[in-house]
């Protein structure tokens, strides 16, 4: 299984608990590769600094208590964003530009040929192959619908927070190509994503369970902890992350991921414990 996140060092806490869902989750014996795309852009905000390696090294401690064979493999792709999209129309874009990270990963040697890009507010719910297995063969992707924007935009407007990536097809259809040229040339409200949406050729839309970014129900696979709209006691958006483990119990009165959510306060106190030492 091969895993895709992107970000700058303030995903750490989304990455650990997405991957101990994942390592939890699993009924295979295989190894999970995941491949961590980050940069250095803090001229634009003091915050975007790559993932440190430090965390690299702790996540991949984690990864292998579970399979001797999992892997965390960094990508620092400073370069290639200076190169491509450095004070592009969507630099200053709705979320960050680590979500732009992904569109270059065809520029990528090394990169496998089924590839599963997962935001980092994220956790299985139930085991990932049921995600990872499904067949995309004449597909560039497999995606679940945006859960507003299905209503919104288009009946069939994706989430891109979760991408089952056929990496042949998407670079015989120049999927990326299109994408990163949109980015450079035009504003976008939702960047990256509408990047991806407008120059797909061909998708498997999938079923809402497979992202569900508003509910958990007992069939949902993934949850995804996005920004959504509560109507009580008022109207408002929350964003709540699954890391801010007290408001998942009081707000969403979730138990289901006890296991995840209790491992991973553990093990964030044994890492600042460990650099305290230092």
């Amino acid at each position: 299984m091969n895993l895709l996140f992107s970000g700058n060092d303030g995903v750490f806490d989304g990455i650990m608990t997405c991957l101990l869902s994942v390592y939890k989750r699993t009924k295979s014996k295989e190894p999970v590769t995941a491949y961590v795309l980050t940069m250095d852009v803090s001229h634009i905000k003091p915050q975007y600094v790559p993932i440190s390696d430090e965390k690299i090294s702790f996540l991949e401690g984690i990864a292998k208590q579970y399979n001797p064979g999992n892997r965390i493999i960094k990508l620092d792709v400073t370069d290639i964003y200076n190169r491509e999209f450095a004070s592009c129309p969507n630099e200053q874009c709705y979320c960050s530009p680590y979500t732009l990270l992904r569109l270059f990963i065809d520029m990528i040697p090394g990169i496998p040929d089924k590839i599963l890009y997962l935001d980092a507010d994220i956790l299985f719910n139930r085991e990932p192959e049921l995600l990872y297995d499904i067949d995309v063969t004449g597909y560039e992707y497999a995606a679940a619908r945006d859960h507003y924007g299905k209503y919104l935009l288009n009946p069939n407007y994706i989430n891109a927070g979760v991408l089952l990536f056929n990496m042949p097809e998407c670079r015989s259809t120049h999927l990326f190509e299109k994408a990163r040229e949109l980015i450079k040339t035009k504003k976008l409200v939702f960047a990256d994503q509408s990047a991806i949406y407008r120059s797909t050729t061909r998708k498997k839309m999938l079923p809402q369970r497979f992202n569900d970014q508003k509910f958990l129900h007992p069939h949902t696979v993934i949850r995804h902890f996005s920004k959504r709209l509560f109507y009580l006691p008022y109207p408002h958006t929350d964003n709540i992350k699954q890391w801010h483990v007290t408001k998942v119990h009081k707000v969403f009165k979730y138990d289901q991921f006890d296991d995840v959510l209790y491992e991973y306060i553990y093990l964030r106190k044994k890492f600042e414990e460990m650099r305290s030492d230092l």
